[in-house]
C-alpha cells in the first residue's frame, strides 16, 4: 500500500525536473538564453538576436569603410593642395584608425568572421568604386582638393545613414556609443567639407 502513494509524488518529481532542464535551454543562436528561456518570450529571443546580427554587421561593412576613409585621407596627406584639406584628412585618420581596431576587436570577441557574405553588406554605404580611387589618385592640385572633398562627403553620408539604422536595433552600449559618434562627428565633418566646396 505504501508503495502505491509514492508513485503519484515519484512521477510528479519527474515532470518538475523535466520542466526545469528545459527552461535551461539554449536560443536559436546556441548560446545560453540569460534567465532561462522560461523567462523570456521566443519574440524577444529573436529581437535580442536580431540585434546582436545588426551589430556584427554593422561592423564586418564599417571597417572596410573606414578602410577606404583612412586610404582616402591618406591620399590627400600626400596630394592635398589646401590646408583645409590636409587638417581635414589628419582628423578623419586620427578618429577612423582606432574605430577599425575596436570594431575588429569587437568581432573576434563575438567570434564572428571579419566580412560579411556578399561584401559591404549589399549595400554599397558611399564606398567608392575602384575607377573611383584610380581617378581620384590621378588628380592634383585644386582638381584633386575638389574630387576629394566631393567623394568624402559621399562616403561620409554613406557612414552616417550605416550608424543611423545600427542605432535603431543595438541593445549593446559599446556599439550605441560608436555609431552616435560617426553620426555626431561625420556629420559636422560633412558641413566643414561643404563649406570648403
Amino acid at each position: 500500500m505504501h508503495l502505491n502513494k509514492r508513485y503519484p509524488i515519484l512521477a510528479g518529481l519527474g515532470i518538475t525536473a523535466v520542466l526545469t532542464l528545459s527552461a535551461c535551454g539554449t536560443d536559436e543562436a546556441g548560446s545560453a538564453a540569460p534567465g532561462g528561456m522560461g523567462s523570456m518570450s521566443s519574440s524577444a529571443s529573436e529581437n535580442a538576436y536580431a540585434g546582436q546580427k545588426d551589430d556584427v554587421e554593422f561592423a564586418q561593412m564599417m571597417i572596410p569603410h573606414h578602410q577606404q576613409a583612412v586610404e582616402m585621407a591618406d591620399m590627400a596627406l600626400e596630394g592635398a593642395s589646401s590646408p583645409e584639406v590636409t587638417a581635414l584628412a589628419q582628423q578623419i585618420k586620427a578618429a577612423q584608425d582606432p574605430e577599425i581596431a575596436t570594431m575588429t576587436g569587437w568581432l573576434k570577441e563575438w567570434k564572428a568572421p571579419m566580412s560579411a557574405d556578399g561584401g559591404h553588406g549589399g549595400h554599397d554605404g558611399g564606398m567608392m568604386s575602384d575607377g573611383d580611387m584610380k581617378e581620384l589618385s590621378a588628380a592634383n592640385g585644386a582638381a584633386f582638393d575638389e574630387m576629394w572633398l566631393t567623394m568624402m562627403i559621399q562616403h561620409h553620408e554613406g557612414a552616417v545613414d550605416m550608424a543611423q539604422d545600427v542605432l535603431k536595433t543595438t541593445s549593446n552600449p559599446e556599439v550605441k556609443e560608436m555609431a552616435q559618434a560617426i553620426v555626431d562627428g561625420q556629420n559636422k565633418e560633412i558641413a566643414t567639407m561643404k563649406a570648403l566646396l
